[in-house]
């Protein structure tokens, strides 16, 4: 970012000379006017200097100190198109503040999901700690008389009656089909559900079911990673892994590191007075002292920004229509502003070029082969043995897939092809991912390179007080 250094100069008035000055008169009005003069410099370069530590400091607090301070997260993001610096400007000025303000709108706020469904690699053994892993289902007769007659009135407003005290725990199964107009029905090759079956579907408020900590660990929860990382997505030596392998395991890590993320920030910190906040050393253990970690998120980031930039034309003619005509244009908006900001395009014009991809005769064999990998790591979304957990699992995954989806449906050209369709829930799923990785951007550049200088003082001398826990 140019800083931009005012120069501020005093206004000197000239002043109408007397014809009957004594002598000595003229002069002790000279040295009175020169000291006035001095005074006024002082204080104008100690005003300016004040006014350019306060705009520098304004400045400061949109900017990320991760690259002046540390070092380790600058110049272009390995196999994209955009640097770390561009990407933690737009990122704090345009991207955070828009998505923040469109999935809290009714269209994306709602998503689809089928969280009953058996593992269908191993039985669930899973059991969470906390009732903040579950997702609750509201009672018929709790519900409020809108949601019972969803052809009369739009989405409802969020009701507390049957949270049982806990609003993290909510949930809304609303169905409206008005939600579904100018939409298609369509299946997602990428992913392992049939988008098409609504069978056991339920609505969920992703309002009111924040990604967070759940309690859910132990022997399950890391069944599930080992999995996606060791039969799925495993890292190879760096000279066995092609461009193609390569991109799968940095998007499945960045994911990763995202999720590590979200837990840290919305952390369980005391359960007898159900304290939550911040845990800075559970954020460093699992994703700031691994530097691949932190890329790998940029680069997932800038993967699906992409996705959204490529298939820019078929969102802005999506209609997002919930019956909420107010609401509605709100959210058409914001979606335009998003797809066609001009300090985003400036900024990071081509975030990944995926014509790089799929290249030479064994192109077509090695997509389906990935593609198949990616369904079974969407599989095991089905082994999580926390219902919160597997929400958001879904979610992540199946905005991942949408993102696949966008790209690598393409006829040779720079565009999508004619024959892409993206279902309601896709892109639901696609801007709310967008969302968790552009807030762990923002976490990772405002607060990491103060958690890694504390965290690497208590590494080299563990007598260090260590955060507090509270």
């Amino acid at each position: 970012m140019v800083k931009k250094n005012e120069s501020f100069k005093p206004k000197q008035e000239s002043k109408k000379e007397r014809k009957r000055w004594s002598s000595w008169g003229l002069i002790g009005a000279l040295v009175a006017v020169a000291l006035a003069v001095v005074v006024a410099v002082t204080v104008s370069l100690m005003t300016a200097s004040k006014i350019g530590s306060l705009i520098n400091s304004n400045n400061k607090s949109c900017q990320c100190p991760s690259s002046q301070d540390s070092g380790k997260y600058k110049g272009v993001i390995e196999d994209c198109c955009c640097d770390y610096e561009s990407v933690d400007s737009v990122n704090g000025e345009v991207l955070h503040p828009l998505l923040q303000e469109l999935v809290t709108t009714p269209f994306f706020r709602y998503f689809k999901v089928k969280l009953w469904c058996d593992c269908p690699f191993w039985p669930d053994d899973g059991m969470c700690r906390l009732r903040d892993c579950s997702v609750c289902e509201c009672p018929e007769n709790e519900f409020p008389e809108p949601l019972k007659k969803p052809f009369l009135y739009g989405l409802p407003a969020d009701d507390v009656t049957c949270q049982e005290g806990n609003p993290q725990a909510a949930v809304d199964r609303t169905l409206d089909s008005r939600a579904f107009k100018g939409w298609i029905e369509t299946d997602n090759p990428w992913t392992n559900d049939d988008e098409t079956d609504n069978d056991e579907m339920t609505y969920v408020n992703l309002l009111l079911n924040p990604e967070r900590y759940t309690g859910y660990v132990g022997p399950s929860a890391r069944r599930i990673w080992d999995a996606v990382y060791s039969e799925n997505c495993p890292k190879y030596p760096s000279g066995e892994m092609c461009q193609e392998k390569k991109v799968l395991y940095k998007l499945i890590s960045g994911l990763h590191s995202s999720i590590s993320i979200h837990i840290a920030v919305d952390y369980l910190l005391d359960e007898s007075t159900n304290k939550w906040g911040q845990n800075p050393e559970l954020m460093f253990d699992r994703v700031l002292r691994y530097p691949d970690r932190v890329r790998n998120l940029y680069f997932t980031f800038l993967f699906v920004l992409r996705a959204v930039a490529k298939a820019a034309d078929y969102l802005e003619q999506a209609e997002y229509d919930t019956g909420n005509h107010t609401e509605d244009l709100e959210t058409q908006s914001l979606v335009r502003q998003l797809l066609h900001n001009p300090k985003l395009q400036a900024a990071c014009p081509l975030p990944f070029d995926e014509a790089k991809l799929w290249q030479g005769q064994s192109g077509p064999e090695l997509k389906q082969q990935i593609q198949k990998q990616f369904r079974n790591i969407s599989a095991l979304m089905d082994c999580v043995g926390c219902e919160k957990c597997r929400l958001w699992g879904k979610l992540q995954v199946l905005g991942l897939g949408t993102a696949l989806k966008i790209l690598f449906s393409v006829d040779g050209q720079n565009q999508p092809s004619e024959s892409l369709q993206l279902q309601r829930n896709e892109v639901i799923a696609l801007v709310n991912l967008l969302n968790r990785l552009s807030e762990s951007i923002k976490y990772v550049c405002e607060q990491g390179p103060s958690i890694e200088k504390t965290m690497e003082r208590q590494i080299s001398d563990p007598s260090e007080t260590k955060y507090a826990s509270t």
